[in-house]
Protein backbone atom coordinates (compact mmCIF):
# COMPACT_ATOMS: atom_id res chain seq x y z
CA UNK A 1 0.00 0.00 0.00
CA UNK A 2 1.39 3.35 -1.06
CA UNK A 3 1.69 6.26 1.26
CA UNK A 4 -0.80 8.42 0.11
CA UNK A 5 -4.15 7.08 1.10
CA UNK A 6 -6.70 6.51 -1.87
CA UNK A 7 -9.83 7.64 -1.33
CA UNK A 8 -12.53 5.11 -0.94
CA UNK A 9 -15.67 7.21 0.14
CA UNK A 10 -16.88 10.46 -1.17
CA UNK A 11 -20.45 11.88 -0.15
CA UNK A 12 -21.73 14.37 -2.37
CA UNK A 13 -24.57 16.90 -1.80
CA UNK A 14 -26.39 13.98 0.49
CA UNK A 15 -30.14 15.10 1.74
CA UNK A 16 -32.44 13.68 3.31
CA UNK A 17 -36.33 14.94 3.69
CA UNK A 18 -38.61 13.45 6.36
CA UNK A 19 -42.00 14.79 5.50
CA UNK A 20 -41.50 18.52 5.03
CA UNK A 21 -38.31 18.69 7.06
CA UNK A 22 -35.00 18.05 6.00
CA UNK A 23 -32.86 15.85 8.50
CA UNK A 24 -29.77 16.00 6.32
CA UNK A 25 -29.02 18.43 3.95
CA UNK A 26 -25.83 19.29 1.64
CA UNK A 27 -23.45 16.81 3.54
CA UNK A 28 -19.91 16.80 2.05
CA UNK A 29 -16.94 14.93 2.64
CA UNK A 30 -14.31 12.32 1.84
CA UNK A 31 -13.13 9.40 3.69
CA UNK A 32 -9.46 7.74 2.95
CA UNK A 33 -8.82 4.14 2.95
CA UNK A 34 -7.40 3.10 6.17
CA UNK A 35 -8.55 6.11 8.04
CA UNK A 36 -11.07 6.83 11.23
CA UNK A 37 -13.34 9.22 10.21
CA UNK A 38 -15.89 10.99 13.20
CA UNK A 39 -19.10 12.37 12.55
CA UNK A 40 -19.96 14.62 15.67
CA UNK A 41 -23.12 16.00 16.56
CA UNK A 42 -26.02 16.83 18.60
CA UNK A 43 -28.70 14.09 19.47
CA UNK A 44 -31.41 14.04 16.88
CA UNK A 45 -28.47 16.14 14.11
CA UNK A 46 -29.18 13.10 11.50
CA UNK A 47 -26.14 11.50 12.60
CA UNK A 48 -27.55 7.77 12.46
CA UNK A 49 -29.57 8.24 9.39
CA UNK A 50 -26.28 9.10 7.84
CA UNK A 51 -24.96 6.22 8.85
CA UNK A 52 -27.62 3.65 7.47
CA UNK A 53 -27.53 6.21 4.06
CA UNK A 54 -23.73 4.86 3.79
CA UNK A 55 -24.38 1.40 4.60
CA UNK A 56 -27.00 0.87 2.29
CA UNK A 57 -30.28 0.42 4.28
CA UNK A 58 -32.68 0.33 1.09
CA UNK A 59 -35.22 2.58 3.54
CA UNK A 60 -32.71 5.05 3.78
CA UNK A 61 -32.79 6.16 0.34
CA UNK A 62 -31.26 10.01 0.08
CA UNK A 63 -33.71 11.78 -1.05
CA UNK A 64 -30.72 14.50 -2.95
CA UNK A 65 -27.14 13.59 -4.09
CA UNK A 66 -25.16 10.63 -4.32
CA UNK A 67 -22.57 8.16 -2.60
CA UNK A 68 -19.52 7.44 -4.61
CA UNK A 69 -17.51 4.25 -3.25
CA UNK A 70 -13.96 4.29 -4.99
CA UNK A 71 -12.59 0.68 -4.85
CA UNK A 72 -10.53 -2.07 -6.68
CA UNK A 73 -13.31 -3.96 -8.36
CA UNK A 74 -13.03 -7.54 -10.00
CA UNK A 75 -13.54 -7.42 -14.07
CA UNK A 76 -15.25 -10.92 -13.88
CA UNK A 77 -18.74 -10.18 -14.25
CA UNK A 78 -19.78 -13.12 -12.66
CA UNK A 79 -17.84 -12.19 -9.51
CA UNK A 80 -17.60 -8.36 -9.09
CA UNK A 81 -15.74 -8.72 -5.15
CA UNK A 82 -14.15 -5.68 -4.36
CA UNK A 83 -11.37 -4.21 -2.70
CA UNK A 84 -10.03 -1.13 -1.03
CA UNK A 85 -8.40 1.14 -4.03
CA UNK A 86 -4.93 0.18 -3.31
CA UNK A 87 -5.56 -3.44 -4.51
CA UNK A 88 -6.01 -2.26 -7.86
CA UNK A 89 -3.53 -3.92 -10.29
CA UNK A 90 -3.99 -7.05 -8.47
CA UNK A 91 -5.85 -10.52 -8.82
CA UNK A 92 -9.14 -11.10 -7.11
CA UNK A 93 -9.09 -13.73 -4.18
CA UNK A 94 -11.76 -15.12 -5.27
CA UNK A 95 -12.09 -16.01 -8.66
CA UNK A 96 -8.59 -14.87 -10.16
CA UNK A 97 -9.50 -11.90 -12.20
CA UNK A 98 -8.04 -8.49 -12.69
CA UNK A 99 -9.30 -5.77 -9.77
CA UNK A 100 -9.67 -2.45 -11.37
CA UNK A 101 -10.28 0.79 -9.80
CA UNK A 102 -14.24 1.83 -10.62
CA UNK A 103 -15.97 4.58 -9.00
CA UNK A 104 -19.57 3.28 -8.26
CA UNK A 105 -22.76 5.04 -7.37
CA UNK A 106 -24.12 2.90 -4.65
CA UNK A 107 -27.87 4.09 -4.80
CA UNK A 108 -28.04 4.01 -8.58
CA UNK A 109 -26.14 0.43 -8.24
CA UNK A 110 -28.42 -0.78 -5.44
CA UNK A 111 -31.91 0.62 -7.57
CA UNK A 112 -30.48 -1.02 -10.62
CA UNK A 113 -29.87 -4.34 -8.49
CA UNK A 114 -26.04 -4.70 -9.51
CA UNK A 115 -23.98 -7.44 -8.66
CA UNK A 116 -21.12 -4.90 -7.42
CA UNK A 117 -23.55 -3.07 -4.91
CA UNK A 118 -24.65 -6.65 -3.45
CA UNK A 119 -20.85 -7.19 -3.11
CA UNK A 120 -20.25 -3.70 -1.10
CA UNK A 121 -23.11 -4.27 1.09
CA UNK A 122 -21.88 -7.48 2.01
CA UNK A 123 -18.50 -5.92 3.18
CA UNK A 124 -19.65 -3.17 5.19
CA UNK A 125 -20.18 -4.06 9.20
CA UNK A 126 -22.44 -1.44 11.38
CA UNK A 127 -22.55 -1.49 14.77
CA UNK A 128 -25.73 0.04 15.77
CA UNK A 129 -26.31 2.32 18.96
CA UNK A 130 -27.25 0.52 21.89
CA UNK A 131 -27.95 -2.76 20.22
CA UNK A 132 -25.93 -6.04 21.58
CA UNK A 133 -27.47 -8.16 18.43
CA UNK A 134 -26.32 -11.58 20.23
CA UNK A 135 -27.58 -15.11 20.80
CA UNK A 136 -27.64 -14.70 24.80
CA UNK A 137 -28.19 -18.00 25.71
CA UNK A 138 -25.21 -19.18 23.62
CA UNK A 139 -21.97 -18.50 24.59
CA UNK A 140 -19.80 -15.82 23.07
CA UNK A 141 -17.56 -18.36 20.93
CA UNK A 142 -20.71 -19.74 19.47
CA UNK A 143 -21.60 -16.06 18.88
CA UNK A 144 -18.65 -15.06 16.73
CA UNK A 145 -18.97 -18.71 15.22
CA UNK A 146 -22.11 -18.50 13.83
CA UNK A 147 -20.90 -14.88 12.46
CA UNK A 148 -17.91 -16.44 10.61
CA UNK A 149 -21.00 -18.91 9.01
CA UNK A 150 -22.73 -16.24 8.04
CA UNK A 151 -19.77 -14.56 6.31
CA UNK A 152 -19.23 -18.16 4.50
CA UNK A 153 -15.91 -19.03 6.40
CA UNK A 154 -16.17 -23.39 6.59
CA UNK A 155 -17.27 -24.69 9.75
CA UNK A 156 -12.99 -26.38 10.46
CA UNK A 157 -11.70 -23.20 10.19
CA UNK A 158 -14.26 -21.09 12.71
CA UNK A 159 -13.14 -22.17 16.20
CA UNK A 160 -9.53 -20.76 15.26
CA UNK A 161 -10.94 -18.05 13.40
CA UNK A 162 -13.11 -17.30 16.26
CA UNK A 163 -10.36 -17.00 19.54
CA UNK A 164 -8.72 -14.92 16.75
CA UNK A 165 -11.29 -12.52 16.45
CA UNK A 166 -11.63 -12.75 20.80
CA UNK A 167 -8.20 -11.97 20.63
CA UNK A 168 -8.31 -8.78 18.40
CA UNK A 169 -11.15 -7.61 21.11
CA UNK A 170 -9.66 -8.72 24.29
CA UNK A 171 -11.98 -10.93 25.02
CA UNK A 172 -10.84 -14.43 25.29
CA UNK A 173 -11.15 -14.80 28.81
CA UNK A 174 -15.18 -14.56 27.92
CA UNK A 175 -15.20 -17.15 25.27
CA UNK A 176 -17.48 -19.56 26.76
CA UNK A 177 -19.08 -17.45 28.85
CA UNK A 178 -22.88 -17.00 28.01
CA UNK A 179 -23.53 -13.91 26.27
CA UNK A 180 -26.38 -12.47 28.21
CA UNK A 181 -24.41 -12.77 31.19
CA UNK A 182 -21.30 -10.82 30.10
CA UNK A 183 -21.34 -6.81 30.82
CA UNK A 184 -22.07 -4.23 28.41
CA UNK A 185 -19.09 -3.48 27.57
CA UNK A 186 -18.02 -6.85 26.90
CA UNK A 187 -21.12 -7.50 24.88
CA UNK A 188 -19.68 -4.68 22.69
CA UNK A 189 -16.87 -6.10 22.37
CA UNK A 190 -18.38 -9.06 21.41
CA UNK A 191 -20.76 -7.74 18.37
CA UNK A 192 -17.30 -5.37 17.18
CA UNK A 193 -15.63 -9.30 17.03
CA UNK A 194 -18.79 -10.12 15.08
CA UNK A 195 -18.54 -7.27 12.93
CA UNK A 196 -14.74 -8.16 12.27
CA UNK A 197 -15.89 -11.94 11.16
CA UNK A 198 -17.48 -10.18 8.10
CA UNK A 199 -14.03 -9.36 6.76
CA UNK A 200 -15.01 -5.69 6.42
CA UNK A 201 -13.44 -2.95 4.13
CA UNK A 202 -15.38 -0.55 5.71
CA UNK A 203 -16.53 -0.57 9.16
CA UNK A 204 -19.29 2.14 10.42
CA UNK A 205 -19.79 2.39 14.14
CA UNK A 206 -22.72 4.21 15.59
CA UNK A 207 -21.72 5.35 18.96
CA UNK A 208 -19.73 2.84 19.67
CA UNK A 209 -18.82 3.87 23.40
CA UNK A 210 -21.78 6.32 24.42
CA UNK A 211 -23.43 3.91 27.17
CA UNK A 212 -20.23 2.58 28.57
CA UNK A 213 -18.47 4.02 31.43
CA UNK A 214 -14.75 5.72 30.52
CA UNK A 215 -12.64 3.06 31.05
CA UNK A 216 -14.40 0.35 29.46
CA UNK A 217 -15.40 2.73 26.73
CA UNK A 218 -11.53 3.07 26.52
CA UNK A 219 -11.10 -0.31 25.99
CA UNK A 220 -13.25 -0.12 23.11
CA UNK A 221 -11.39 2.63 21.60
CA UNK A 222 -8.26 0.64 21.47
CA UNK A 223 -9.89 -1.97 19.80
CA UNK A 224 -11.03 -0.10 17.04
CA UNK A 225 -7.72 2.24 16.78
CA UNK A 226 -5.79 -1.15 16.28
CA UNK A 227 -8.04 -1.84 13.38
CA UNK A 228 -7.57 1.26 12.20
CA UNK A 229 -3.59 1.28 12.41
CA UNK A 230 -4.19 -2.63 10.74
CA UNK A 231 -5.85 -0.56 7.77
CA UNK A 232 -9.58 -1.24 8.57
CA UNK A 233 -11.80 2.01 7.07
CA UNK A 234 -14.20 3.29 10.27
CA UNK A 235 -16.58 5.69 10.44
CA UNK A 236 -17.62 6.63 14.17
CA UNK A 237 -20.49 8.61 14.73
CA UNK A 238 -20.74 9.92 18.51
CA UNK A 239 -22.47 13.11 20.48
CA UNK A 240 -19.31 12.63 22.97
CA UNK A 241 -16.76 14.48 21.08
CA UNK A 242 -13.57 12.53 23.09
CA UNK A 243 -14.98 9.43 21.53
CA UNK A 244 -14.31 10.75 18.11
CA UNK A 245 -11.04 12.25 18.80
CA UNK A 246 -10.05 8.98 20.63
CA UNK A 247 -11.30 7.13 17.36
CA UNK A 248 -10.67 9.21 14.25
CA UNK A 249 -7.98 11.96 12.62
CA UNK A 250 -10.29 14.02 10.55
CA UNK A 251 -14.42 14.49 11.47
CA UNK A 252 -17.11 16.59 10.57
CA UNK A 253 -19.76 18.38 12.99
CA UNK A 254 -23.24 18.65 12.11
CA UNK A 255 -25.73 21.31 13.16
CA UNK A 256 -29.05 20.47 14.92
CA UNK A 257 -30.56 20.66 11.06
CA UNK A 258 -28.05 18.13 9.62
CA UNK A 259 -25.58 20.41 7.58
CA UNK A 260 -22.19 20.62 8.01
CA UNK A 261 -20.99 23.27 10.58
CA UNK A 262 -17.35 22.41 9.98
CA UNK A 263 -14.51 19.58 8.75
CA UNK A 264 -11.23 18.89 9.69
CA UNK A 265 -9.04 17.55 12.59
CA UNK A 266 -11.02 16.07 15.28
CA UNK A 267 -9.77 18.02 17.65
CA UNK A 268 -10.63 21.16 16.05
CA UNK A 269 -13.89 19.96 15.12
CA UNK A 270 -14.23 19.07 19.02
CA UNK A 271 -13.34 22.53 20.27
CA UNK A 272 -16.21 24.08 18.01
CA UNK A 273 -18.59 21.61 19.25
CA UNK A 274 -17.94 22.37 22.59
CA UNK A 275 -17.23 26.40 22.06
CA UNK A 276 -21.42 26.72 23.90
CA UNK A 277 -20.94 24.70 26.60
CA UNK A 278 -20.41 26.03 30.32
CA UNK A 279 -19.71 23.87 33.24
CA UNK A 280 -22.80 24.73 35.61
CA UNK A 281 -22.13 25.60 39.34
CA UNK A 282 -21.48 22.51 41.51
CA UNK A 283 -23.61 22.39 44.61
CA UNK A 284 -23.90 19.54 47.66
CA UNK A 285 -26.39 19.52 49.30
CA UNK A 286 -25.92 18.44 52.80
CA UNK A 287 -28.78 16.25 53.94
CA UNK A 288 -29.36 14.02 57.25
CA UNK A 289 -33.15 12.27 57.31
CA UNK A 290 -32.65 8.82 55.45
CA UNK A 291 -35.01 7.35 53.26
CA UNK A 292 -33.59 4.48 52.05
CA UNK A 293 -31.56 1.95 54.53
CA UNK A 294 -29.52 -1.21 53.45
CA UNK A 295 -27.84 -3.25 56.00
CA UNK A 296 -25.42 -6.29 54.95
CA UNK A 297 -27.87 -6.47 51.67
CA UNK A 298 -26.61 -9.59 49.17
CA UNK A 299 -27.49 -11.00 46.42
CA UNK A 300 -26.01 -14.16 45.08
CA UNK A 301 -26.49 -16.02 41.71
CA UNK A 302 -25.96 -19.40 40.81
CA UNK A 303 -25.44 -20.55 36.79
CA UNK A 304 -24.12 -23.10 35.57
CA UNK A 305 -21.21 -21.88 33.44
CA UNK A 306 -19.52 -20.08 36.11
CA UNK A 307 -20.76 -21.08 39.76
CA UNK A 308 -21.37 -18.69 42.12
CA UNK A 309 -22.04 -14.72 41.25
CA UNK A 310 -21.32 -12.63 44.14
CA UNK A 311 -23.30 -9.47 42.97
CA UNK A 312 -23.88 -7.63 45.45
CA UNK A 313 -21.68 -8.24 48.68
CA UNK A 314 -22.62 -6.97 51.99
CA UNK A 315 -23.70 -3.18 51.35
CA UNK A 316 -24.35 -1.15 54.26
CA UNK A 317 -25.72 2.12 52.82
CA UNK A 318 -28.16 5.08 53.74
CA UNK A 319 -29.82 7.59 51.21
CA UNK A 320 -31.32 10.88 52.36
CA UNK A 321 -34.43 12.29 51.54
CA UNK A 322 -34.41 14.91 48.94
CA UNK A 323 -31.11 13.55 47.92
CA UNK A 324 -29.11 12.89 44.36
CA UNK A 325 -27.15 10.07 45.02
CA UNK A 326 -24.80 8.23 42.18
CA UNK A 327 -23.71 4.46 41.55
CA UNK A 328 -20.52 4.56 39.95
CA UNK A 329 -18.41 1.66 38.69
CA UNK A 330 -17.37 0.36 35.72
CA UNK A 331 -19.13 -2.66 33.59
CA UNK A 332 -20.35 -5.52 35.63
CA UNK A 333 -19.51 -3.83 39.23
CA UNK A 334 -22.76 -5.01 40.30
CA UNK A 335 -24.09 -1.21 40.33
CA UNK A 336 -27.22 -2.39 38.70
CA UNK A 337 -28.30 -5.27 40.66
CA UNK A 338 -27.58 -2.81 43.55
CA UNK A 339 -30.07 -0.42 42.02
CA UNK A 340 -32.69 -3.15 41.08
CA UNK A 341 -32.52 -4.27 44.80
CA UNK A 342 -33.70 -0.97 45.87
CA UNK A 343 -36.33 -0.11 43.43
CA UNK A 344 -37.83 -3.85 44.08
CA UNK A 345 -37.24 -5.82 41.29
CA UNK A 346 -35.58 -8.59 42.31
CA UNK A 347 -35.42 -9.47 46.01
CA UNK A 348 -31.65 -9.52 48.25
CA UNK A 349 -30.43 -12.91 49.22
CA UNK A 350 -30.04 -11.96 52.80
CA UNK A 351 -30.00 -8.46 54.77
CA UNK A 352 -32.13 -5.84 56.00
CA UNK A 353 -33.61 -3.17 53.70
CA UNK A 354 -35.78 -0.29 54.33
CA UNK A 355 -37.79 2.67 52.83
CA UNK A 356 -39.61 5.38 54.12
CA UNK A 357 -43.41 6.13 53.42
CA UNK A 358 -45.00 8.82 55.27
CA UNK A 359 -42.70 8.62 58.22
CA UNK A 360 -43.53 4.71 58.59
CA UNK A 361 -40.47 2.58 57.56
CA UNK A 362 -41.07 -0.59 55.41
CA UNK A 363 -39.46 -3.66 55.32
CA UNK A 364 -38.54 -4.29 51.71
CA UNK A 365 -38.49 -8.10 52.03
CA UNK A 366 -41.80 -8.38 52.53
CA UNK A 367 -44.12 -9.23 49.69
CA UNK A 368 -47.77 -7.83 49.29
CA UNK A 369 -49.94 -4.68 49.73
CA UNK A 370 -48.89 -4.42 53.73
CA UNK A 371 -45.17 -4.55 52.79
CA UNK A 372 -43.74 -4.02 49.61
CA UNK A 373 -46.31 -3.06 47.49
CA UNK A 374 -46.59 0.21 49.40
CA UNK A 375 -43.71 1.52 48.46
CA UNK A 376 -43.54 0.60 44.53
CA UNK A 377 -46.16 3.01 43.27
CA UNK A 378 -43.56 5.81 44.77
CA UNK A 379 -41.12 4.67 42.59
CA UNK A 380 -40.63 5.20 38.87
CA UNK A 381 -37.55 3.97 36.88
CA UNK A 382 -35.65 4.87 33.67
CA UNK A 383 -33.95 1.45 32.53
CA UNK A 384 -30.83 1.60 30.71
CA UNK A 385 -32.69 -0.33 28.20
CA UNK A 386 -35.68 1.82 27.82
CA UNK A 387 -38.78 1.78 26.09
CA UNK A 388 -41.42 3.99 24.57
CA UNK A 389 -44.68 2.31 22.75
CA UNK A 390 -44.13 2.65 19.36
CA UNK A 391 -47.80 2.71 17.88
CA UNK A 392 -48.11 5.67 20.06
CA UNK A 393 -47.44 9.63 19.21
CA UNK A 394 -45.21 11.78 21.89
CA UNK A 395 -47.99 13.14 23.64
CA UNK A 396 -50.08 9.68 23.72
CA UNK A 397 -47.05 8.16 25.16
CA UNK A 398 -46.87 10.93 28.08
CA UNK A 399 -50.71 11.11 28.37
CA UNK A 400 -50.66 7.02 28.66
CA UNK A 401 -48.09 7.11 31.77
CA UNK A 402 -49.96 9.01 34.19
CA UNK A 403 -51.84 6.52 36.24
CA UNK A 404 -54.69 8.79 37.34
CA UNK A 405 -57.59 10.49 34.95
CA UNK A 406 -57.02 14.74 35.14
CA UNK A 407 -58.80 17.18 32.96
CA UNK A 408 -57.34 17.34 29.26
CA UNK A 409 -55.97 20.98 30.03
CA UNK A 410 -53.74 20.07 33.07
CA UNK A 411 -52.92 16.59 30.93
CA UNK A 412 -51.63 18.89 28.40
CA UNK A 413 -49.35 21.38 30.52
CA UNK A 414 -47.95 18.15 31.93
CA UNK A 415 -46.67 17.44 29.14
CA UNK A 416 -45.03 20.16 27.88
CA UNK A 417 -43.72 20.57 31.54
CA UNK A 418 -42.04 17.00 31.49
CA UNK A 419 -40.65 17.42 27.93
CA UNK A 420 -38.99 20.72 28.68
CA UNK A 421 -37.93 19.51 31.72
CA UNK A 422 -35.55 16.94 30.21
CA UNK A 423 -34.04 19.58 27.64
CA UNK A 424 -36.95 19.98 25.08
CA UNK A 425 -37.49 23.77 24.09
CA UNK A 426 -41.29 24.79 23.70
CA UNK A 427 -41.19 24.58 20.00
CA UNK A 428 -39.21 21.16 19.69
CA UNK A 429 -42.06 20.09 21.83
CA UNK A 430 -44.55 21.62 19.37
CA UNK A 431 -42.38 20.22 16.56
CA UNK A 432 -42.12 16.43 18.13
CA UNK A 433 -45.47 16.31 19.87
CA UNK A 434 -47.79 14.46 17.34
CA UNK A 435 -44.40 12.54 15.99
CA UNK A 436 -44.19 9.08 16.47
CA UNK A 437 -40.92 7.63 18.39
CA UNK A 438 -39.39 5.50 15.11
CA UNK A 439 -39.37 9.51 13.49
CA UNK A 440 -37.20 10.80 16.73
CA UNK A 441 -33.44 10.39 16.92
CA UNK A 442 -32.48 7.76 19.36
CA UNK A 443 -31.20 10.29 21.84
CA UNK A 444 -35.07 12.49 21.48
CA UNK A 445 -36.63 8.62 22.54
CA UNK A 446 -34.29 8.59 25.21
CA UNK A 447 -35.51 11.18 26.50
CA UNK A 448 -38.99 11.07 26.19
CA UNK A 449 -38.43 7.69 27.82
CA UNK A 450 -37.26 10.09 31.08
CA UNK A 451 -40.25 12.39 30.57
CA UNK A 452 -42.66 9.44 31.37
CA UNK A 453 -41.34 8.69 34.27
CA UNK A 454 -40.89 11.99 35.71
CA UNK A 455 -44.86 12.58 34.54
CA UNK A 456 -45.60 10.53 37.45
CA UNK A 457 -44.66 12.34 40.00
CA UNK A 458 -42.93 10.00 42.29
CA UNK A 459 -41.03 10.47 45.13
CA UNK A 460 -38.00 8.05 44.50
CA UNK A 461 -36.23 8.12 40.70
CA UNK A 462 -33.86 5.68 40.00
CA UNK A 463 -32.33 6.37 36.32
CA UNK A 464 -29.94 3.80 35.36
CA UNK A 465 -27.59 5.58 32.54
CA UNK A 466 -29.58 8.39 32.07
CA UNK A 467 -27.19 10.54 29.79
CA UNK A 468 -26.30 7.32 27.17
CA UNK A 469 -27.36 8.85 24.54
CA UNK A 470 -27.43 12.09 25.35
CA UNK A 471 -24.56 15.11 23.82
CA UNK A 472 -22.88 17.08 26.11
CA UNK A 473 -25.32 20.07 25.95
CA UNK A 474 -28.03 18.05 26.49
CA UNK A 475 -26.24 16.32 29.68
CA UNK A 476 -26.05 19.67 30.76
CA UNK A 477 -30.02 20.22 30.36
CA UNK A 478 -30.45 16.95 32.44
CA UNK A 479 -28.43 17.89 35.01
CA UNK A 480 -30.61 21.77 35.28
CA UNK A 481 -33.93 19.50 35.01
CA UNK A 482 -33.44 16.95 37.62
CA UNK A 483 -32.52 19.70 39.80
CA UNK A 484 -35.05 21.47 39.00
CA UNK A 485 -37.63 18.58 40.25
CA UNK A 486 -35.63 17.63 43.10
CA UNK A 487 -36.37 21.59 44.36
CA UNK A 488 -40.10 21.25 43.50
CA UNK A 489 -41.14 18.44 44.31
CA UNK A 490 -38.59 17.22 46.63
CA UNK A 491 -37.58 13.55 44.97
CA UNK A 492 -34.77 11.41 45.82
CA UNK A 493 -32.66 10.83 42.78
CA UNK A 494 -30.50 7.62 42.62
CA UNK A 495 -28.36 8.07 39.53
CA UNK A 496 -26.61 4.52 37.87
CA UNK A 497 -23.88 5.99 35.58
CA UNK A 498 -21.06 5.43 33.88
CA UNK A 499 -20.77 9.01 33.05
CA UNK A 500 -18.28 10.29 35.51
CA UNK A 501 -18.82 13.81 34.74
CA UNK A 502 -22.19 13.70 35.19
CA UNK A 503 -22.39 12.22 38.66
CA UNK A 504 -19.73 15.04 39.31
CA UNK A 505 -22.12 17.80 38.06
CA UNK A 506 -25.75 16.42 39.85
CA UNK A 507 -25.04 14.33 42.41
CA UNK A 508 -24.74 15.52 45.93
CA UNK A 509 -23.19 12.16 47.11
CA UNK A 510 -21.82 9.36 45.54
CA UNK A 511 -20.89 5.42 45.93
CA UNK A 512 -18.25 3.21 44.10
CA UNK A 513 -19.03 -0.19 43.94
CA UNK A 514 -16.20 -2.96 42.78
CA UNK A 515 -17.12 -6.37 42.47
CA UNK A 516 -20.41 -6.22 44.15
CA UNK A 517 -18.75 -4.22 47.17
CA UNK A 518 -19.26 -0.56 48.20
CA UNK A 519 -15.84 0.29 48.38
CA UNK A 520 -15.95 4.44 48.68
CA UNK A 521 -18.92 6.39 49.94
CA UNK A 522 -18.89 10.52 49.85
CA UNK A 523 -18.38 13.54 47.89
CA UNK A 524 -18.78 12.23 44.09
CA UNK A 525 -15.61 14.12 43.20
CA UNK A 526 -13.26 11.98 45.42
CA UNK A 527 -15.62 8.75 44.58
CA UNK A 528 -14.66 9.51 40.93
CA UNK A 529 -11.27 10.13 41.43
CA UNK A 530 -11.17 6.95 43.76
CA UNK A 531 -12.59 4.95 40.41
CA UNK A 532 -9.96 6.20 38.01
CA UNK A 533 -7.04 5.22 40.18
CA UNK A 534 -8.39 1.46 40.97
CA UNK A 535 -10.61 0.62 38.03
CA UNK A 536 -9.31 -1.09 34.71
CA UNK A 537 -12.03 -3.24 32.17
CA UNK A 538 -11.86 -6.99 33.17
CA UNK A 539 -9.47 -8.97 30.33
CA UNK A 540 -7.65 -5.81 29.53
Amino acid sequence: MSEEKEDMLILKDIGMLYGDNYVLRHVNFTVKEGTGFGILGKSGSGKSVLMNIIRGIPEYRPTEGTVIYRLAVCQNEDCRWVEPPSHAGEKCTRCGGDLALEEIDYWDAIEKNELVARQIYDRIALMIQRTFALFGESPVMQNISEALADAGVPKAERMRKAMELLRRVQLTHRATHIARDISGGEKQRCVFAMCLAKNPILFLADEPSGTLDPITAQAVHDCINTEIEQGLTTLVTSHWPEAVVETTQEAILLSAGGEVVTIGRSEDVRDTFMQDFEMPTIERRQLSDPIIKMNNVRKYFYTFDRGLIRAVHDITLDIYEGEIFGLVGVSGSGKTTAFKIIAGLIDASRGQFEIKVDDEWVDMRVIGPDGRGRVTPYINILHQVYTVFPQLNVYENLAGALTVELPADIVIQKVYESLEAVGFTEEEVDAILYAYPNQLSEGERHRLAFARVLITDPKIVLLDEPTGTADPLTRLEMVKSIKKARDTLGQTYIVVSHDIDFINMVCDRAALMRVGELVEVGDPEHVVNVMKEVETPLGV
